[in-house]
């Protein structure tokens, strides 16, 4: 454990180090390439706390991340405009705050993931997962029906979204905003699977049965962690859009779920730090194995195998030099 708690520290600070490195060089893409690790490891923190340590594949989290999204979208956009949202029977308006956003984004977010959880819970297996597929595919099909917010092309964010006291197009004002926010999920993530929640969460993956017999529901478990899960990735994915200053049905759609999921798998399922190193891997992968062949996704689907087959504690239990998770 203490070596693992040295690898996650060396992630933290690689992470940290890198944007300061490339605002001394004068690389902003580098900047950015960072942000987008610190965005996407956020998304798989909170997919972590469903797949890992409650034992729930999901491949609907996408549509968390793109609600996510487009509530920042939308509030931003009707403020440009200078046109409410509603007016009747309330007067509510858009907005470029964040602070607002977020916590916009989190409550819907979280409303989804209460109303989805709750259908998908009663199944098991790969009904589950065919579920919550379901699900995220059936909000990318209302996402690119609804032109009211561009359709299938997607909704522009003219001017990045402000937070108080910082210049949000200041790259290296926005990195620190996003780095801040994944070491907050990183550290509620930690205390929650500690706590008798966590306990409890751990519990229902492995004997539900059992869990329920000391007078513990086990579906009402579950279906809190999916949705504080569902919350980060739709604070995740406000971030992403604002990252873009663009939202699109591509963040509701399956392969945005997959995504998610294999930053998970290849840094590890229930490693703290899992999902960041496995979002930066797969960066780093995607921007030097792109210009070796376009074909690098096969490279990547066989690192895949070959973690799920020998190594399930992914690239921070083979650092940490842990037997793999059972």
């Amino acid at each position: 454990m203490k070596r693992e708690a040295a690898i996650s520290l060396l992630i933290a600070a690689g992470l940290l180090a890198a944007p300061l490195l490339g605002h001394a060089f004068d690389e902003p893409f580098v900047i950015t390439l960072a942000t987008k690790v610190a965005i996407l490891g956020l998304a798989g923190t909170g997919l972590n706390l469903a797949l890992g340590y409650g034992g729930m594949v999901s491949l609907g989290h996408a549509a968390f991340f793109g609600i996510g999204g487009y509530v920042a979208g939308i509030l931003a956009s009707h403020a440009l405009n200078y046109e409410p949202l509603f007016t009747a029977p309330l007067l509510i308006e858009g907005t470029t705050q964040m602070l607002i956003i977020w916590p916009v984004a989190i409550a819907v977010s979280g409303i989804a993931a209460l109303v989805i959880g709750a259908l998908s819970l009663r199944t098991t297996g790969v009904f589950f997962i065919m579920i919550t597929l379901a699900f995220a595919q059936m909000v990318y099909y209302f996402a690119i029906s609804w032109p009211a917010y561009g359709g299938e092309d997607g909704l522009s964010i003219y001017v990045r979204n402000e937070f108080p006291g910082l210049n949000t197009l200041d790259p290296l004002h926005f990195f620190a905003i996003c780095y801040v926010l994944l070491g907050l999920a990183i550290g509620f993530s930690f205390l929650l699977s500690h706590a008798r929640f966590g306990l409890a969460l751990n519990g229902a993956r492995q004997n539900a049965q059992r869990l329920a017999t000391v007078g513990i529901s086990p579906f009402r478990v579950k279906l809190t962690a999916f949705v504080i899960s569902g919350m980060m990735a739709g604070l995740a994915g406000a971030l992403y859009a604002d990252l873009n200053r663009f939202v699109s049905p591509s963040m509701l759609s399956w392969h945005t779920s997959g995504e998610i999921m294999v930053f998970v798998i290849l840094g590890g399922t229930r490693r703290l730090f899992g999902p960041a190193a496995g979002a930066a891997l797969y960066i780093v992968l995607e921007h030097t194995l792109g210009d070796v062949s376009e074909h690098w996704l096969l490279l990547l689907g066989a690192l895949l195998v070959g973690l799920v087959l020998f190594a399930r504690g992914g690239v921070i239990g083979i650092l940490a030099g842990q037997p793999r998770h059972a």
